[in-house]
């Protein structure tokens, strides 16, 4: 099939270099000439396992292709994706701007029948607004286009997309046009063999399915915090709990583990947005509320453990920090810990010398840029040098087994502030660590 994507961010790429692996003819639009010309390189913006050979080896056989002639690609295609941001508004909602100028676009520029895709993450009933824009565009012209807009919802686990998009557990297409519903089911086949993949659904439905999705996720997340952060005040070890927990067959192991809270580009903003929506149609949620609170409290707690340990004034002392991408494998930096962490304590005085094997840059250059206290190191034992301790906030591979002889020749003191629960208590203490975890006493 002939396919367009406007937006080459996370969704459209990966969107893009995956339908264009199977056989499809991709033409991926963006404004951003700057941008357009490096995929042709073969720069990829942003870091995800796989995706720049997926990238380069269908760029290279011509099924795919980037632009910034959205005409061009509409011409050639039958149907387009919208996978552009939605950043969220001062007000929480999702910021629908670039969803709307692409419709509009969309609108100016379509010459046949186009089944017009929506995949970025919208509020409900966004395709209803894409349907008007194009409609009102296409008066304008004077013209009588058909087309039909579904909604799609992307469910990428950053880090894991390539694998999510090629074998989903789900596919959730939303449509009132059967033969658009067709189209789009034939499009996802050679993904989606087990029929039962292939959800079908109205579009307000499939618009409210990806945030009900990440909101479920987050309070997964936030509840299992709310329980270490109880079981570190009564003595009970969240580890060992998590276990009991998660062996419950309703309950799962997925999202139960103790950290220092979500960040990212999309539970904190859906969470958000899906608030805003409730609010909007008179519900107050409760629960999507506390989600949000536990969270925000959850990214301080690793900070506090720190303060508790070693005093207010942090201007005498030097912290290392593995881990800045808010999870492993990706440079995702939004939202996440680190961030928050590493300002406290730099508010304090501490000195930080941080690694994290594909953060360091965007780091240095968007959220810590005005830290002039945080120095970047080349590895993980070079910021143990002359470290009062270790906080680990990110669960990188090669963080799981490190050398603890090394850790202790090069750290000034044997403590580590484990955000993330790694490691093996009893095996630490037996080797002098300071030992700190998330939601066991100490």
């Amino acid at each position: 099939m002939k396919i367009s994507i406007i937006g080459t961010g996370y969704v459209g790429l990966v969107t893009g270099a995956c339908m264009s692996q199977m056989g499809n003819t991709v033409i991926c639009v963006d404004v951003d000439e700057k941008k357009v010309e490096g995929l042709k390189q073969g720069k990829i913006p942003i870091y995800e396992p796989g995706l720049e050979t997926m990238v380069a080896e269908n760029f290279k056989l011509g099924t795919l292709r980037f632009t910034t002639d959205i005409k061009e690609a509409l011409d050639n295609s039958d149907i387009c994706c919208i996978a552009v941001g939605t950043p969220m508004g001062e007000d929480g909602s999702a910021d629908l701007q670039y969803v709307l100028q692409a419709a509009r676009d969309v609108g100016r520029y379509i010459s046949h029948y186009t089944i017009v895709v929506d995949k970025s993450t919208v509020p409900v009933g966004t395709a209803d607004r894409v349907r008007d824009v194009i409609q009102q565009e296409l008066n304008r012209r004077k013209v009588n286009i058909p087309f039909d807009v579904v909604s799609n919802p992307e469910f990428l686990k950053e880090g894991a997309a390539i694998e999510d998009f090629m074998r989903p557990d789900r596919v959730v297409v939303g449509a009132d046009n059967p033969k658009a519903l067709e189209k789009i089911k034939e499009l996802f086949a050679p993904f989606t063999r087990s029929h039962e993949r292939f959800i079908s659904m109205d579009i307000k439905s499939a618009e409210m399915t990806k945030y009900a999705a990440n909101a479920m996720l987050a309070t997964k997340i936030s509840f299992m915090n709310e329980i270490a952060n109880i079981c570190e005040r009564v003595g009970a070890d969240v580890n060992k709990v998590r276990v009991g927990l998660g062996s419950d067959s309703r309950i799962g192991y997925s999202f139960i583990y103790p950290g220092c809270g979500y960040g990212g580009s999309c539970f904190p903003k859906d969470v958000r947005a899906l608030e805003r929506l409730a609010l909007e149609n008179g519900y107050a949620p409760r629960m999507i509320r506390a989600v949000q609170e536990v969270n925000e409290s959850q990214k301080l707690v690793l900070a506090q453990k720190v303060i508790k340990r070693f005093g207010e004034d942090l201007g005498k002392y030097t912290f290392a920090v593995w881990g800045l991408s808010f999870k492993p494998e990706t440079d995702d930096t939004r939202e996440a810990s680190s961030i928050t962490v590493i300002g406290e304590l730099s508010r304090r005085g501490a000195r930080i010398k941080a690694y994290d094997p594909k953060a360091m840059q965007i780091a240095k250059n968007y959220y810590l840029k005005d830290y002039k206290n945080v120095e970047y190191t080349d590895s993980k034992y070079t910021a143990l040098t002359d470290a009062d301790a270790l906080l680990l906030i990110t669960e990188w591979k090669e963080f799981r087994s490190p050398d603890f002889d090394e850790m202790t020749k090069r750290l000034k003191k044997k403590i580590i502030f484990d955000g993330r629960n790694q490691y093996n208590k009893e095996k630490l203490s037996e080797l002098g660590f300071e030992y700190y975890q998330i939601g066991v006493g100490n």
